[in-house]
């Protein structure tokens, strides 16, 4: 595969400016590509074409326009799927299935999109004889998508398509570790025949300075970001000043509550991926395992047994369960944080280093300290905790210590108590006897440190969308 250096894309034109910058392969640490790097200038120009577009082209009034341009996207990366996906297994290290899966569920959620363009409704009321109000549904202006490296193709068009589909335009800053994926994507968005220029606009980083300048830009009106709860409340407080709307998918300590009644088996099935797909890099993996005491004993050995066994290895290698985390830098991270789980709790399966490249084999850990920082705060790789709980009060108290609120689990057999359960866990999404099952339908989003606004469904266009009240009196209207 010949890759050229990723270029911006502004105005509808590809623009070759700014120092070169390496993109490596997790793996093995071996140069992927190159790409342009970003700056405050071009991060303005960016805005500045896509604030052309949006009050210059008929794009904002114009739905069967959007639904079109987001089907003819969707064809383009469907068209694009296999070179998508190696291109994330060389530039982000998980499984080439894993790449798959990712790049097959952007694709479903554009098309998802396109068909709510055509359906964006207002609504009537007769408040009085001879008065009419008309509350109508209008695109919020410039959107600006600030894209996350752990799954950059689904987590751009999930912010990205229900953008234009609600008649937004568009500036994006893709992840430095993954400008290559980005490029190859901009590349199938590019070449959309019915898309205006300036709809999309698109601005490679290194560093912090075109996100920056996009969040305090007046030129962008609403700021759509996934990543880590830190930076999430740094943007709320740099758009303050412009008082822009903000999106904000961030952290997540998502527990999974194991009663005694559960098929235990089905829960390692579930928990085992639902922990380790992409190294435990998502911020809605399974984080935490509350076990009921009467079988903590029998899902520990049966969980320690699976993790064990999982084959960490290259993204290309078919016989990989596990790929690798996203740079060394990470990697070092994480094995601090096994070192510190050594120390405050009981280590049952301990991790380490394998072979060459970002690759670490999971870590099981016993703990009880509800205010330790490892209980507390997301530790984004293949780490879990397992704390045991006696009843289901105790559940519901420890699924909520944390000030996280993404995702959770319940595995039980009792539909009632599993039922109940999910309503008191505070949680965006809670599964029941199943982790980590996302769909372009369903919305996503958190509560407490896990953030603002939904993504996803019906829900993710709210974001992207103002509502006008045009009052009429009908006696004077045509008069």
């Amino acid at each position: 595969m010949t890759i050229h250096p990723a270029a911006h894309f502004i105005g509808g034109d590809w623009v070759a400016e700014g120092p070169l910058g390496d993109s490596l392969n997790p793996a093995d640490g071996n140069r992927v590509g190159q790409y342009h790097s970003g700056s405050a200038d071009l991060a303005n120009a960016a805005a500045q074409a896509a604030r052309a577009a949006f009050f210059g082209t008929a794009w904002a009034q114009a739905p069967r326009l959007r639904a079109q341009v987001l089907f003819e996207i969707a064809d383009r990366l469907e068209a694009a799927k296999a070179e998508i996906a190696d291109l994330v297994v060389l530039e982000n290290g998980k499984l080439r299935a894993e790449a798959m899966g990712e790049t097959m569920a952007a694709i479903s959620e554009t098309r998802y999109y396109a068909g709510l363009a055509r359906n964006i409704r207002g609504s009537m009321q007769e408040i009085a004889p001879g008065t009419l109000s008309l509350f109508h549904r209008e695109a919020a202006g410039v959107a600006g998508v600030i894209v996350p490296w752990n799954a950059p193709v689904t987590l751009l068009m999930r912010s990205l398509a229900p953008a234009l589909a609600a008649g937004c335009t568009a500036v994006i800053k893709p992840a430095v570790q993954t400008p290559l994926v980005h490029a190859r994507i901009m590349a199938a968005i590019a070449g959309a025949p019915s898309l205006p220029k300036g709809v999309i606009n698109s601005v490679n980083e290194d560093g912090i300075a075109v996100g920056q300048t996009m969040v305090a830009s007046p030129d962008i009106d609403v700021i759509s970001f996934t990543g880590s709860s830190r930076t999430g409340a740094a943007i709320m407080a740099a758009a303050a000043p412009t008082l822009k709307r903000v999106g904000l998918e961030l952290g997540g300590k998502a527990p999974a509550v194991i009663f005694d009644d559960a098929d235990l088996d089905h829960a390692v099935h579930e928990l085992t991926h639902g922990s380790l797909a992409m190294a435990g890099q998502i911020c809605v993996a399974a984080a935490r395992f509350l076990v009921h005491a009467p079988v903590a004993a029998a899902f520990e050995e049966k969980i320690t047994h699976a993790f064990r066994n999982i084959r960490t290895g290259p993204g290309s290698d078919p016989a990989s369960e596990m790929g690798s985390l996203i740079d060394t830098a990470n990697q070092a991270r994480v094995l601090r944080l096994i070192e510190q789980a050594g120390d405050e709790g009981q280590m049952i399966l301990k991790g380490g280093v394998l072979g060459k490249g970002a690759f670490l084999t999971p870590t099981l850990f016993r703990i009880d300290n509800l205010q330790s920082a490892l209980v507390q705060e997301e530790l984004f790789g293949p780490i879990v905790s397992v704390e045991v709980f006696h009843d289901e009060a105790e559940a519901v108290a420890r699924a909520n210590a944390t000030a996280y609120g993404l995702a959770a689990s319940v595995f039980s057999r009792d539909g009632a108590r599993a039922t109940r359960v999910a309503r008191a866990i505070r949680a965006g999404t809670v599964w029941l006897n199943s982790h980590l099952k996302l769909f372009a339908e369903a919305e996503t989003g958190g509560y407490g440190k896990s953030g603002l606004g939904r993504l996803h469904g019906p829900e993710g266009l709210y974001d992207f969308l103002e509502t006008k009240h045009i009052y009429m009196e009908q006696g004077v209207i045509g008069a």
